[in-house]
């Protein structure tokens, strides 16, 4: 999978993009990313890539001819079909990435990441491109690198081979539904604090069920909304009740 980062600030995207999992994979050729300063794209010798917005007004804006000639460039290289290409531009204003367009854009075989800055953007860009805004959350951060990480991060999780194991990244919380069960590892003892006996029994069944209902508790607790949408089995559903929870009928039947 391809990456075309369009950024004033390479720097921020480079370093983090080397490390861990994300830098074996590009090394290994599961996903490439290619990053762009913006200021290449400028018309003058000082690189100005901003300008003072019509109407007046705090905060400087992305002028909208450095950027469109960068995507362009993008797309050119582009291995793909240009109209095949999604351009995405990180802002506070997007759609929230979710596992839902997570799984989406990993379908994708390049995208093209443009990361906003200063007050933001002439929409002129947006318009040209049809490009569709993406944020991670709802603040504002001082760029649309960190962002552009984050989703770079999420998405190559689903490229095969990536992750070590395809079953962990289906098992992982969101993914499956429901927020993962509680983990333990070595040693056995920490600090006065056990390990649950059921995970040292050996009762593979027990086990899992031990861990179905801690990831149902779980998210029974912290994020009861997925529940509406998580597939759940009567037995789930009962163990959900004796919590308290009561599922609203809306949301369709139990799978």
């Amino acid at each position: 999978m391809r990456f075309h980062v369009l950024t004033l600030f390479p720097e921020i995207i480079e370093a983090p993009l080397q490390a861990s999992m994300l830098g074996l994979a590009q090394r290994r050729g599961l996903i490439s990313v290619d990053i762009t300063d913006i200021r290449t794209y400028t018309h003058d010798a000082h690189g100005t890539a901003d300008d003072y917005q019509f109407g007046g007004g705090p905060g400087m804006v992305m002028k909208p001819e450095p950027v469109t000639e960068a995507v362009e460039a993008a797309l050119f290289a582009s291995a793909s079909q240009v109209s095949d290409v999604p351009v995405l531009i990180m802002s506070p204003q997007g759609q929230v990435l979710d596992q839902e367009l997570v799984e989406e854009l990993a379908s994708c075989p390049e995208i093209i990441l443009v990361c906003g800055h200063y007050a933001g953007m002439d929409e002129r860009v947006k318009q040209y491109f049809n490009a569709r805004e993406v944020s991670i959350g709802d603040y504002v951060l001082t760029g649309g690198e960190l962002p552009a990480v984050v989703l770079i991060d999420s998405v190559s999780r689903l490229v095969p081979g990536v992750v070590g194991s395809q079953e962990n990244v289906m098992q992982d919380s969101i993914t499956s539904g429901l927020l993962q069960h509680p983990l333990y590892t070595r040693p056995a003892e920490f600090r006065g604090m056990g390990v649950p006996e059921v995970l040292l029994s050996g009762h593979h069944a027990e086990i899992d069920r031990w861990r179905r209902t801690q990831s149902l508790r779980r998210t029974y607790q912290r994020r009861p909304d997925l529940l509406e949408r998580a597939s759940l089995c009567p037995g789930d559903l009962d163990y959900l009740e004796s919590l308290g929870y009561t599922r609203d009928n809306s949301a369709g039947s139990p799978g």
